[in-house]
Parts: C-alpha cells; structure tokens; sequence
C-alpha cells in the first residue's frame, strides 16, 4: 500500500482493465427461489462454463448438502472443484469461500482450507477476527497459504473493517504488504439495496489503499455498483450469490446473463475484460514476499 493520495488517484483513474468474478449461489438461494442456481458439481460445472464464454475470469463456489443447506466440507469441495477444471481447465480461476453462515467457527473455517488447499479462498475479516484473542490464528492460516500459494481475498463489509485490516498488516499480523479485497455494498442496510454511492466511503482519502480491490452489491443496481468499481480501478464480481434481478428490474434467466450484462457494460466504456492468467498474474505480483 501507498500513503500517497496522488498516487492512489493516478492509480484509480488509469485503470483499464476489470476482472469479473461470478458467485453463482451462495449459501442460502434455493431452487424454489430460483430454479438457475446451480446446486450439484455437474451444475456448478455447467454454470462455470456458461459465465467463463459470458466474460468471466474466476469463479466463486459455494458447496450444499442434500438438502441445499450450506456446507463447508473438503471432500464436497474436491468433487465440484474436480467437475468444473474439468469443464473449464484453468481459465477460470477457482475460488472457495469459508463463509460460516452462522454455522462454522474460525477455527473449523481455517481447516478447510488447510485441507482443501484451493486456488484461492475468500475470508471475512469479521469471521476470522471478531476480537484480538483470534489474531494469531488468523495470522498462521494467512501464513499457510502464503507457503501453500492459496491466494486469501479478504472480505470487508465496512470501512472500519478495512481500516482494520491496515492496522493488523501495519502490526505484522498480517503476513503481507498488501492484499486482495473484496468490498461488499450494502450488506448490512435495509432492505439490501446496493447502490453505487455506497463505494466512495470505501475509497476516502483517509481509507487504507488496496491496490487490488474487487466490489459486490445487492439488488438491481448490482451493474451500476461494479461498472462504478471498475471504472475507479476494481474488480467485479457478479452472481446470484446477492443478486437474480437484472439493471431493468426483470429476473435473470442465469448466471451467465448477468455476467454478459456486465461485460457488455466495460466494453463499452473501453474497459477490458482480463483472463484468467491476468489476474492470477495480478495477485501474484501483489503477494510476493
């Protein structure tokens, strides 16, 4: 990170390239809600696909029970990892989320991980860390995948949190320099109707710099909120994970349209859509001891 808000601005308003991400389920969208969202390996395999022809550089999973309840579990983990390398190979990168859905505790979280070793994995900082006593051990899972080169993007629901997270990585903590991020908008507001004004507090001059930053949002302004992202220097990331609606209001047939929609959107303010290999490349760079 840079303390120099020339800098940073320069940085913002450079950028020319937005990776999308797709979060296709999550841990409580049924198919009565929804009969698109994929559930099974051979569904998550399929949707992969569809989002990866629709523009997608990386692909965020979430596993269910049979009852489509939420799972973290490494053997289900292993099998709908192996469905989708073996629909899209590695131009998607691969991401597993630790979300504990009021289930899982840190520790179980941390060993998921530890026994999946996926590509990448997401870590809700106020999951991880929800006081002082859980520092070391986020600290050591961070530490193995840095050894294990699990990229971690940590997730920020606030920005106290991501002040938070400066402070750790200032204090050592954090085994990094920088990091990848996730800002979600509007998680905790009524109604859970992003908006794209809801990224500038992330993003104030008194706000720690993340050079790579990644936006999701709630409701049909989801496109206006990330397309506001990229056009400031993020990443995206899209999916009925938070949203099935549609800029118009309308329900989303799939995953994959609301992924072209997007797309669609940064080509035509000249923003490119990056591969796969670019952004792992990006995280690479940024993680380099």
């Amino acid at each position: 990170m840079t303390d120099a808000e020339g800098d940073k601005s320069l940085r913002l308003n450079e950028k020319k390239q937005a990776a999308i991400a797709v979060a296709p389920n999550g841990g409580r969208l049924a198919k009565t809600r929804h009969p698109g969202v994929p559930i099974t390996p051979e569904e998550l395999a399929a949707c992969a696909s569809a989002c990866l022809d629709a523009g997608a550089a990386m692909f965020h999973i979430h596993v269910r029970d049979r009852d489509q309840r939420h799972l973290l579990d490494a053997d289900a983990y292993r099998e709908a990892l192996r469905a989708i390398r073996a629909s899209v190979g590695d131009r998607l990168v691969l991401q597993i989320t630790t979300e504990a859905l009021g289930i899982y505790e840190p520790e179980f979280q941390a060993e998921i991980v530890r026994q999946v070793r996926p590509e990448a994995a997401s870590l809700a900082l106020r999951e991880f860390v929800p006081d002082a006593g859980h520092e070391k051990s986020f600290a050591d899972l961070l530490a193995f995948m840095a050894r294990e080169k699990i990229t971690p993007q940590i997730i920020l629901y606030s920005p106290e949190e991501a002040v938070h997270l400066q402070a750790l990585i200032q204090r050592g903590v954090v085994p990094f320099n920088d990091l990848p991020v996730l800002y979600v908008l509007g998680r905790y507001t009524q109604g859970q109707r992003s908006a794209p004004i809801d990224l500038l507090p992330f993003l104030g001059e008194r706000q720690p710099d993340f050079s790579n930053f990644m936006v999701c949002a709630f409701g049909p302004q989801e496109a206006a909120c990330v397309t506001s992202a990229a056009l400031l220097g993020g990443h995206v990331r899209v999916g009925f994970e938070n949203n099935t609606l549609l800029p118009d209001g309308s329900v989303a047939e799939s995953n994959a349209q609301t992924t072209m929609v997007v797309a669609d959107t940064l080509e035509s303010l000249a923003i490119a859509t990056c591969s796969a290999d670019a952004l792992r490349s990006d995280w690479q760079k940024l993680l380099q001891p």
